[in-house]
């Protein structure tokens, strides 16, 4: 694979770029979307941003483990309150994430931290817990990728951004390559998201968020 041409994710003297990886973390998961997911982590830390998730199986799991081959940092934000009821009560990995955050907030709670947490946000395959968190992140005005070809919510993502009608100040970028969607992800970034001032800035009703595909 040809290097990538887009400029580093984080300027020297400047945190790393956070990107969280959203996707199914239980039920079937077809060969095809873990592969995706494993090569989502691997492009994540090849460009130097931390990986965070939910500290839970599935997707991003394969996406964390994808990270730590390629010596990335790894985030897990746990629902659990400790370690044990993190291993125990949820029965969520420890494995591939250098640090965990115990935000005791239960499934839904921690979804609101998960997202703040992230400067990007993607979505690979994923259910109804994964809809949550793209509906945080769409609201919140995030940028956020969708990685094709993973199945679950990532192929109803554009109906549901139709029937919402609201430009929250979210972009959404479809591409069904891993490393082509973190490359297009971080040029859009630093061209343009990063200018939003707050997840809190001005916002017209009626408008469907714009979106990019490949």
């Amino acid at each position: 694979m040809l290097e990538s041409s887009i400029p580093p994710a984080h300027p020297a003297g400047q945190p790393r770029l956070t990107i969280g990886v959203m996707g199914a973390a239980s039920g079937h998961l077809a060969d095809e979307a873990i592969a995706k997911s494993h090569r989502l982590g691997r492009a994540i830390a090849r460009r130097g941003c931390v990986l965070v998730n939910g500290a839970c199986p599935g997707l991003p799991f394969h996406a964390a483990m994808g990270a730590k081959e390629e010596g990335g940092l790894t985030v897990g934000i746990s629902p659990a309150l400790s370690r044990d009821e993190h291993l125990h009560k949820y029965e969520s990995p420890t494995e591939n994430l250098d640090v965990i955050i115990y935000t005791g907030s239960g499934l839904m709670g921690r979804e609101v931290t998960n997202i703040r947490s992230s400067d990007i946000v993607v979505i690979t395959g994923g259910r109804s817990g994964t809809l949550g968190e793209f509906a945080i992140a769409y609201d919140e005005g995030k940028l956020i990728g969708v990685l094709e070809g993973t199945g679950g919510i990532t192929t109803q993502i554009p109906q549901i951004v139709k029937a919402c009608q609201k430009l929250s100040g979210a972009h959404l970028i479809y591409d069904e390559d891993p490393d082509r969607l973190i490359d297009r992800l971080i040029a859009y970034y630093h061209e343009r998201h990063f200018r939003h001032p707050s997840v809190h800035h001005d916002r017209a009703q009626g408008h469907p968020a714009p979106r990019t595909t490949a």
